[in-house]
């Protein structure tokens, strides 16, 4: 068996930021172990799967495809980074014809359109609501110590929790902050929590680029301490933080290692517009 696959950082203008998805083109259903067997192999946060959905469609020239994302451990529901990249792919190395294309996928239909220099995923947007300190207090102390923090939230429909750390602090404290990862499947265990979001104001009056939020996002529980930058979480963020900040279009700052930009703008449908740009890294062929 041989696939093409391709390894691309998404939310970065240039490689070896943002954070790296593979993408495989499927052009014959695969065995259904496999998945996961080449998502392991290739050791990154997601692999995603791009499959054709009818016998006569092309990479080429189909605007619609199915698409799956396995982390090393596990399938996952959503995942934007992979989407970003499985579009840049077919856009730009495939040269499909289309300028919008629709994935088929756990998380029900995604459209990516292209954008100048950038891609745009259409993504659903995801309430978070009050969750109560002493129900989650183990988890957060585990995870932060005795960082302080300025509200909690909860998504139920893609089961993130959202810390909110003290507006006192900067992005800098955020982005130094030592997170014990290790011990929350333990800790939390109950299924309820898949993915812890922290996230941080922005700083008014910054010198440098101004963001409106910062965040960063951990996994453990899916097999990924920490996530570089995240679609998914985003679609939590964007319903939180334009409550908060009363905006409908912002930008937002990943804080990981790597870090990763989005432009974000919510829709008047309920859905939110996430815009990243994309670098294709590697391209070759997987044999198995």
């Amino acid at each position: 068996m041989k696939l093409p696959v391709f390894v691309v950082d998404a939310f970065t203008a240039k490689a070896f930021g943002g954070n790296p998805a593979a993408v495989c083109l499927l052009e014959n259903k695969l065995d259904e172990d496999m998945h996961q067997k080449i998502a392991r192999e290739m050791n990154l946060s997601e692999t995603a799967f791009i499959r054709k959905l009818h016998p006569t469609d092309n990479f080429t020239q189909s605007s619609c495809f199915g698409l799956r994302w396995f982390t090393p451990a596990r399938e996952v529901p959503l995942c934007g980074h992979a989407t970003l990249a499985s579009a840049a792919v077919l856009f730009n190395k495939i040269k499909n014809v289309n300028n919008v294309l629709t994935f088929v996928t756990l998380s029900g239909e995604l459209k990516a359109r292209r954008a100048e220099d950038s891609i745009i995923l259409d993504l659903p947007l995801y309430p978070a609501h009050p969750q109560d300190f002493h129900e989650v207090e183990d988890l957060i102390k585990t995870a932060i110590g005795d960082t302080r923090v300025q509200d909690i939230r909860y998504s139920p429909d893609t089961r993130k929790l959202l810390v909110r750390l003290s507006d006192t602090y900067k992005r800098s404290f955020l982005e130094n902050l030592k997170v014990n990862t290790q011990d929350l499947p333990q800790v939390e265990n109950t299924g309820k929590v898949k993915g812890l979001i922290l996230t941080l104001k922005g700083e008014p009056g910054e010198q440098t680029q101004a963001f409106d939020f910062y965040s960063r996002y951990f996994a453990p529980w899916v097999g990924l301490a920490e996530d570089p930058v995240t679609g998914s979480a985003h679609a939590v963020l964007s319903s939180y933080w334009s409550e908060q900040l009363g905006k409908k279009d912002m930008h937002a700052f990943q804080c990981s290692r790597r870090g990763g930009e989005l432009e974000i703008s919510l829709r008047p449908d309920g859905r939110v517009d996430i815009r990243g740009g994309t670098a294709v890294v590697l391209e070759g062929t997987l044999t198995a």
